[in-house]
């Protein structure tokens, strides 16, 4: 059998798994997930779902051969499992990193991006459209469609555009067009609607990149086997390093597509615990006099409803009216999270933790300083919840590093000057800012 072979066969028993088939047929995760859009978006809700269980479940012309081709040659896959010597030795536990921050572009979502876009070539679309909350999304959705030489337009929050400027001008280089959006607090949740709208006019030439495990059929469980990619190789070089499965694995979760893609593979593996790590803001109370939820922690603090196209948990007031989120980190700044994780949480496979701003901030600083590795700030939660929860984990730990911290740098240095945090640099010397 080829080396080509081998892989495929590989490929196909891992995505056979019955924590990897589940959603795929229906998109229902429990009694979460489901299609909950407009009547004009439901063509092409119908041509994806094709097109996703023709190309990335079917290998049809070979698609997933050409897409991991591609993210290893373009994305600079696979990523390593690093063992944290200091880190490891802090917490007296064998601590690894899955350097998602090493791929191309900074950050796990190329995996995704990359897929949508070579997926959306072959289907014939046209242009591509997409929303960012920390930017990462679409700077991997320019790169992507750069790469494969497709038009794009990306929708940001102005308040993101605010706190994430070198990722609005690598978009621009790249390529694409970045539309402001004004509506609400102006972070991810009215990106994604006004990206939802904007395809729902142009569905027959366009494709929507979805950046997160949310969002109606097929999103959720494409954006997964997309990003699971991180799990599959963690898994393999765990093995290979250690002898053995990791006793835990941590992510941090938003919307939840690093969290998704890096525990998929230890989903049937029930000695591997899973820790989904929220974003607790400064609490989790919430003001439903004022409709603002001072936290981004769904799993933890939200209740069921719909939002964007599927069921899931999300943080609403007691009329069902969804709350405004906050975090320290653009990325995990929404109100929602994916429904599979929401399943999982129910089920009590995954367990959430949130995590507040002062916690990751100095995860921030905690990582930079101990491993030389500075983390994006949304990653900087699963630092968080390591410092606080360690003494409660097994004797091999993966977190997966979700991003680099290039992007967060402003935001840090203006976060950090707010505290007191033994581990930050003294930035005194910068009498007129930098």
């Amino acid at each position: 059998m080829s080396e080509t072979d081998t892989r495929t066969t590989d490929e196909t028993e891992r995505a056979r798994r019955p924590g990897r088939e589940r959603g795929r047929d229906d998109g229902k995760f429990g009694r979460y997930g489901g299609q909950y859009v407009p009547e004009a978006l439901m063509p092409a809700i119908e041509e994806l779902t094709d097109a996703y269980e023709r190309y990335v479940l079917g290998n049809e012309d070979g698609f997933m051969d050409e897409f991991r081709e591609r993210l290893a040659d373009f994305g600079g896959r696979p990523t390593p499992l690093q063992r944290a010597d200091r880190l490891s030795e802090r917490y007296d536990t064998d601590v690894f990193l899955k350097r998602e921050d090493l791929v191309h572009g900074g950050a796990h979502k190329l995996n995704n991006a990359l897929g949508q876009v070579l997926l959306a070539k072959y289907m014939g679309k046209e242009r591509i459209v997409a929303e960012t909350g920390a930017g990462q999304h679409g700077t991997a959705t320019a790169m992507a469609a750069a790469h494969l030489d497709m038009p794009c337009e990306i929708y940001m929050g102005e308040r993101d555009i605010n706190r994430q400027r070198p990722n609005v001008f690598r978009m621009k280089l790249n390529g694409a067009e970045v539309n402001p959006v004004t509506a609400g607090r102006g972070t991810l949740k009215e990106a994604i609607s006004e990206t939802m709208r904007d395809w729902a006019t142009t569905v027959e030439n366009t494709h929507y990149v979805i950046g997160s495990i949310v969002g109606p059929h097929p999103f959720p469980v494409m954006v997964r086997d997309f990003q699971a990619v991180i799990s599959e190789e963690a898994r393999e070089q765990a093995i290979e390093k250690t002898g053995g499965l990791p006793t835990d694995v941590v992510a941090c979760a938003g919307g939840g597509s690093n969290t998704m893609g890096a525990f998929a593979d230890f989903v049937d593996d029930e000695a591997v615990a899973l820790h989904a790590v929220e974003a607790g803001g400064s609490t989790l109370e919430v003001d439903e006099e004022a409709g603002v939820a001072p936290n981004s922690a769904s799993l933890c603090a939200g209740d069921e409803g719909v939002l964007h196209g599927a069921r899931t948990k999300l943080l609403q007031d007691s009329d069902g009216q969804i709350m405004e989120s906050h975090s320290i980190s653009s990325g995990l700044d929404y109100a929602g999270v994916g429904p599979e994780l929401a399943y999982l949480v129910d089920e009590g496979r995954v367990s959430p933790v949130a995590v507040d701003d002062d916690a990751a901030l100095e995860g921030f600083h905690r990582l930079s300083r101990t491993e030389g590795i500075i983390p994006a700030l949304e990653t900087a939660h699963a630092f968080g919840f390591l410092e606080e929860h360690h003494e409660e984990l097994g004797e091999r730990v993966v977190v997966n590093v979700s991003g680099r911290g290039d992007k967060d740098l402003d935001a840090a240095i203006e976060e950090t000057d707010k505290r007191d945090i033994d581990e930050a640099p003294d930035m005194s010397m910068f009498t007129g800012g930098i």
